[in-house]
């Protein structure tokens, strides 16, 4: 068999993945971080940032959908050891689609925004300041959002996660020093809130995009020449889409079912959906390990696929899922052991800290669940089996996760518990199903090479 073949196979999980979790880790910290420093400056301004930021999300998503049918399909090439003609298509291709979506998007907020907010029953002072997060991050960085989010996903495909971790970092110091200073005034500077906080995430993309561009050029194993050459065939167009889309898809499916749940939580109270909102806080540091390794599984098996080794990496992913698992609930026992000390770091109400406590018993169905649900499907992902995955977690979301949250949480009474075994309930049931699909091998006929 080819070296070059057997090196992005051999590549070790531990080097794929560790760089995975450790970037999510911080991210979701960032995250957290943020709110605390904009919640300091003006609850109105949480507000206004709070409701663009799921805009955002949405755009992401559609981003993703490039970023991700590339990633998949570049993955398949290495294992496969395609021509650099045929891995720059791809990047052309994929670099091509991204400047239409970028200049789409940026258009679309520059006519749209001021229509949309017209729509919501909002104070002066959060229209204006939703205005100007939505006009300077998502109008404004709606390029840099995209070519980064591309970048990222072709250093990870050619196996470079710990340089996407250190630039996802850098990135997100930057946009925390930058909100610092705008909103704090430090060193004598204006004091220029949501405008800066905005400007800061712009500053993150730009810092993002400069260096992943300076990586990408300096790794000559990549192959991202963009501009020049052979004209790109219709195909990789088509094949990017074919896999990017249904899998934004999903996601969107996803996203949405969890707005509709908590608009249904809503209707319990103020405490249930203060107790669903900590819950969730606290478990993205669970799931964090589940995600890596389901992002590094679907990296490996995109090599192993498109350089024939399916058998090879049928044994591995079950090892792969276990130990994924293994760790997971690793976590959320750990976190059990330890919640009523991280209960109170958020709340001081003891109905809301009981029904948490309740909830995090709870998330050991749930966490188990959903780490064999994202190690699996990235499995199935990488090697190139797309619909069946989408499709299936699309009627999941809805059936069993929506509407057994419905039945158990308001028809039953069982309140914000029986939401969250709902959801619970679609993660394990989904990731069983999935692991079924693995065993069955008809993912072996989806390669996309």
């Amino acid at each position: 068999m080819d070296n070059n073949k057997k090196l992005r196979g051999a590549l070790p999980m531990l080097q794929l993945s560790l760089p995975l979790i450790l970037e999510q880790f911080f991210r979701i910290l960032v995250s957290s971080i943020d709110t605390v420093m904009l919640s300091s400056y003006s609850e109105k301004a949480v507000a206004a940032v709070g409701m663009m930021s799921q805009y955002v999300f949405f755009i992401n998503i559609l981003f993703n959908v490039i970023a991700i049918g590339t990633s998949i399909v570049l993955s398949q090439y290495l294992g496969a050891k395609k021509t650099d003609d045929e891995l720059n298509f791809i990047s052309k291709a994929s670099t091509g689609m991204v400047v239409v979506a970028a200049v789409f998007i940026t258009l679309l907020i520059a006519v749209g925004t001021r229509p949309l907010l017209s729509r919501y029953s909002l104070e002066d002072e959060v229209r204006t300041f939703a205005t100007e997060y939505f006009f300077l991050y998502g109008g404004l960085g709606a390029f840099f959002i995209s070519f980064s989010l591309l970048q990222s996903s072709v250093l990870r495909a050619y196996g470079y996660t710990k340089e996407a971790m250190v630039v996802s970092i850098v990135a997100n110091v930057v946009n925390v020093a930058g909100n610092a200073l705008s909103l704090y005034g430090l060193f004598g500077l204006p004091i220029l809130g949501v405008k800066g906080v905005a400007l800061s995430s712009l500053a993150s993309m730009v810092v993002s995009c400069i260096l992943l561009g300076i990586i990408i050029r300096r790794k000559k194993d990549i192959k991202f020449k963009v501009i020049g050459g052979k004209k790109t065939p219709a195909k990789y167009y088509r094949l990017i889409l074919s896999v990017g889309v249904p899998t934004a898809s999903e996601s969107l499916s996803y996203n949405v079912s969890q707005i509709v749940i908590m608009a249904m939580i809503s209707s319990l109270g103020t405490y249930a959906m203060s107790s669903q909102v900590y819950t969730q806080t606290i478990c993205r540091f669970v799931f964090m390990l589940a995600v890596g390794i389901g992002n590094a599984v679907q990296i490996k098996t995109g090599y192993c696929v498109g350089a024939g080794q399916q058998d090879y990496i049928y044994k591995k992913v079950f090892k792969y899922g276990a130990i994924g698992t293994g760790c997971t609930l690793g976590m959320i026992l750990l976190a059990n052991v330890i919640k009523h000390p991280i209960i109170g770091l958020f709340t001081k109400q003891p109905e809301v800290h009981e029904l948490v406590s309740l909830l995090l018993l709870l998330s050991i169905y749930l966490e188990f669940g959903r780490s064999l649900n994202l190690v699996f499907i990235g499995a199935l992902k990488g090697a190139g089996d797309i619909l069946f995955p989408v499709l299936y977690g699309i009627f999941s979301n809805w059936v069993i996760m929506v509407g057994g949250s419905y039945l158990l949480g308001l028809r039953l009474g069982l309140g914000v518990a029986g939401f969250w075994i709902g959801i619970a309930t679609d993660e394990t049931t989904r990731g069983i199903v999935m692991i079924f699909r693995w065993k069955s091998k008809k993912w072996m006929k989806k390669s996309l090479v």
